[in-house]
């Protein structure tokens, strides 16, 4: 899975809270100055190339719709994040979490929690 730009985030954002879009639409969630429509326009068919979007003709116009969805592209890039950072071990990425106190005692527990009752299953 390639990663995203910013831009590309939030704009994949409005596609996993809203549904399938036309490019018009998504000026509406821009406050002034709005982006222009070429702008928006490139970056949608750019995620489109990338895999996370599909259209729908419509006349002349376009309807686009994701096909990644966010729970996908967040393990996708967790997965990532790990492999590149942590040499694929989520044991390291924890311990660093622990070590720089990012995370607590009682949340290591629910975690612990978490990971032994998905093994039982």
């Amino acid at each position: 899975m390639k990663g995203l730009t910013s831009k590309e985030e939030e704009i994949m954002g409005f596609f996993w809270e809203k549904g399938p879009l036309f490019v018009k639409q998504m000026l509406a969630f821009y406050e002034d100055p709005k982006p222009h429509f070429n702008t928006l326009s490139t970056i949608v068919r750019g995620l489109e190339e990338k895999g996370y979007l599909a259209h729908e003709v419509y006349g002349n116009t376009y309807q686009y719709y994701a096909i990644i969805s966010e729970e996908e592209f967040r393990k996708g890039t967790l997965k990532n994040v790990i492999s590149k950072y942590f040499n694929n071990s989520y044991l390291s990425a924890v311990s660093s979490l622990v070590q720089e106190e990012d995370i607590s005692l009682e949340e290591l527990k629910q975690l612990i929690s978490e990971v032994e009752k998905a093994h039982d299953k």
